[in-house]
């Protein structure tokens, strides 16, 4: 292919079907490589203003005043960016990230010239995330790393987003406010005998393990039978789903990147003895041989990974003969906690049960403790004092 005649003006149409003008120059010899260095400028409206910008670039290369910025715009850096960071981080992980910055920073700061990013433009996009996402300050934060990036490439000199005053909570978005985050002993026992009576047995299995175990989702749908001690009444939890691209699934470690054993209750341990008893049975009417102790515990009718996603249809068909409140799957976790405090259990072997990095997570989380517990506390209080 014929290479691109350098210094000339050509039109081009946008998706939106107007017109624009580019041109690319030769700016010398990259003194790494010996190799042309080249430079692209577009988006001009009109041929006169591309006139302009080519012959003031041309001036500046006469004098030796041009100095090449490697990435222009805020999505140039980026991409240089994702780069680096895909090898830092977990793929299911990294996927989320792409995510965010495909669906809400991109569209919002991808087209400015990273230069000319100052504190109002981030001041007024912050403000727009915290009204519109749950997790805007999150997002603040994803925008803020490309321009860090962007300094210690030398593009700028200052990171804008350091300067951005978070909006009050009031003007934040929140999520919507939801009394049934959790259920009640009570609630739990209900849902628990109603998914007793589903006719997929696999599905009260796995919410009792979830109820039982106050494990991750991710986490329960990894397990595999080797991890499972029916001798001892124990689990090791040792691994999670990852969504990595394709919405493929894949084994990664716990969301901490640490191994726990927890005991559980022997009611719990025979529900799983008689699940793996009928899987095995039907699992050979498909063809499969499920008898390796390699084998998923739940795995979908392919015997692979089943998407987390499903699960939450599993509690919806659970709920249609109950006048229960309906929570998500990860809801089950949250109730654990509350109910282990609630049975008597310190908050070091909540901690550890559940897999938290430290007490202060266990604590900030699960703060949402249920109204008897709450009661109990201050009646424990009362007898305290009286006595």
């Amino acid at each position: 292919m014929a290479k691109k005649k350098t210094g000339t003006i050509e039109s081009y149409t946008l998706k939106s079907g107007e017109k624009r003008y580019r041109f690319q120059i030769y700016i010398g010899l990259d003194p790494l490589t010996g190799k042309e260095l080249r430079t692209t400028r577009s988006k001009f409206k009109t041929k006169k203003e591309a006139e302009l910008a080519l012959a003031r670039l041309k001036l500046e290369i006469a004098n030796g005043q041009y100095k090449k910025v490697q990435a222009e715009t805020y999505r140039e850096v980026y991409e240089l960016w994702i780069k680096v960071y895909e090898k830092t981080v977990e793929e299911s992980t990294f996927v989320k990230t792409v995510g965010l910055f495909r669906n809400h920073i991109l569209p919002a700061m991808g087209d400015y010239k990273v230069d000319k990013i100052n504190v109002d433009i981030c001041q007024r996009h912050v403000d727009e995330w915290m009204m519109k996402l749950v997790n805007g300050d999150k997002t603040k934060s994803y925008a803020s790393i490309v321009m860090r990036f962007a300094m210690k490439r030398g593009y700028v000199t200052k990171n804008p987003f350091d300067l951005v005053d978070l909006p009050h909570k009031s003007k934040r978005r929140v999520a919507k406010s939801d009394k049934n985050k959790f259920y009640t002993k009570e609630q739990l026992q209900e849902f628990l005998a109603s998914a007793e009576q589903h006719p997929n047995y696999k599905i009260y299995a796995f919410f009792r393990l979830l109820a039982y175990s106050g494990m991750r989702k991710g986490e329960a749908l990894a397990l595999t039978w080797e991890d499972i001690d029916f001798k001892n009444s124990e689990i090791d939890i040792n691994k999670a789903i990852g969504q990595g691209n394709g919405q493929k699934l894949y084994p990664k470690p716990t969301k901490i990147g640490t191994k726990r054993r927890i005991k559980m209750d022997e009611a719990t341990m025979v529900i799983l003895k008689e699940w793996r008893k009928r899987q095995q049975q039907a699992f050979l009417m498909l063809g499969f041989n499920t008898l390796s102790k390699e084998q998923l515990v739940f795995s979908n009718t392919h015997n692979n990974f089943i998407q987390p996603t499903k699960t939450n249809d599993w509690v919806k068909s659970i709920l249609r003969d109950t006048e229960l409140p309906y929570i998500s799957t990860h809801a089950f976790r949250h109730t654990h906690c509350p109910l282990l405090f609630e049975a008597g259990a310190s908050i070091k072997s909540v901690q550890d049960r559940l897999g938290h990095s430290d007490v202060k997570t266990t604590m900030d989380v699960y703060a949402h403790v249920t109204a008897s517990a709450k009661e109990d506390a201050i009646h424990k209080f009362k007898n305290y004092l009286n006595n």
